[in-house]
């Protein structure tokens, strides 16, 4: 059988796309890349928090999938909704890559009083300000190699983004600075690749099956349980990061004001990942005010 690979056109998407086709070969299975256009990737002016956040780098993706049009759907887990459509399920997550956030320009330590920093993150901006209030953080949209393109223009003197990333794209080298996660919580997912298939599609399941890394699949199914407790209507910043030992998972998570001013941490470790993300998820949100800080008008 061929597989036919739905993924987003953009560099970074491409590049994903064909890490898990050369996987696959590997493995004996050939695949084909089929690329999509989506709302994220069509409108690059506006926030993601105006666009809706997650979802809007995916659904294209997905309805291909659901369709017919593609066997398997490559997704930045990070980019996922919290909630998987009906009939389709996450078959595949491969070996995770580094899930630190990283600054590329200038280094913290090296950032002025006043200094511009570029993210489009709400999660990003919220940490930055928590740590550094006196940054002047701006918004960040467009591909990679546009948001890389910022830095020394326009009076942006730093931009964070995500290692994995850099990795992906060989350029690691930009690096300026790893932001410690054991502050700069990570998003849900990130540095995890999600591989989704039709539920029925036993096939194509079958053929991911050695191309899934059991330790990086508990740990995103800890934080996207951490994300779909937390639900569609959350209105503030939050991030997750889990990692397995042995037996034992630990997650950590986040929820910050959105201007960094007040923040909540947390951790729990066991043995059962939904366990884990949901208990973690409801200290947090407790914590940090409970209901008030949600609205079903936000994602």
């Amino acid at each position: 059988m061929t597989l036919r690979l739905a993924t987003r056109r953009s560099p970074l998407a491409t590049r994903q796309a064909q890490y898990v086709q050369t996987r696959l070969g590997e493995l004996g299975v050939d695949a084909e890349l089929y690329f999509l256009d989506t709302a994220g990737d069509r409108d690059r002016a506006t926030s993601l928090a105006t666009l809706g956040g997650q979802g809007v780098f995916v659904v294209e993706v997905q309805r291909a999938l659901l369709e017919g049009e593609a066997d398997v759907a490559v997704h930045s887990a990070k980019d996922l909704p919290s909630m998987t459509p009906e009939g389709l399920v996450i078959a595949c997550v491969p070996e995770r890559r580094d899930a630190t956030d990283v600054l590329v320009g200038r280094a913290l330590a090296g950032l002025g009083p006043g200094a511009t920093v570029a993210t489009g993150s709400p999660r990003r901006r919220a940490l930055l300000l928590e740590r550094r209030p006196d940054l002047n953080v701006v918004e960040l949209r467009g591909n990679m190699a546009t948001r890389l393109s910022r830095v020394g223009h326009d009076g942006v003197d730093a931009v964070v983004t995500a290692a994995a990333a850099l990795e992906r794209l060989d350029q690691t080298e930009l690096i300026a600075e790893r932001l410690d996660p054991a502050w700069f919580t990570p998003q849900v997912g990130q540095g995890t690749l999600a591989l989704e298939t039709r539920v029925n599609d036993e096939e194509s399941r079958e053929a991911l099956r050695a191309l899934n890394d059991a330790s990086a699949q508990l740990v995103l199914t800890a934080e996207r349980a951490f994300l779909r407790e937390l639900g569609a209507g959350c209105s503030v910043p939050t991030g997750a990061f889990a990692k397995a030992s042995g037996d034992t998972l630990t997650i950590a998570g986040v929820m910050l004001a959105p201007d960094g001013t007040r923040s909540v941490r947390g951790e729990r470790s066991g043995s059962d990942a939904t366990t884990l993300g949901v208990e973690l998820a409801r200290k947090l949100r407790d914590e940090m005010g409970g209901g008030a800080l949600w609205s079903p008008l936000e994602s």
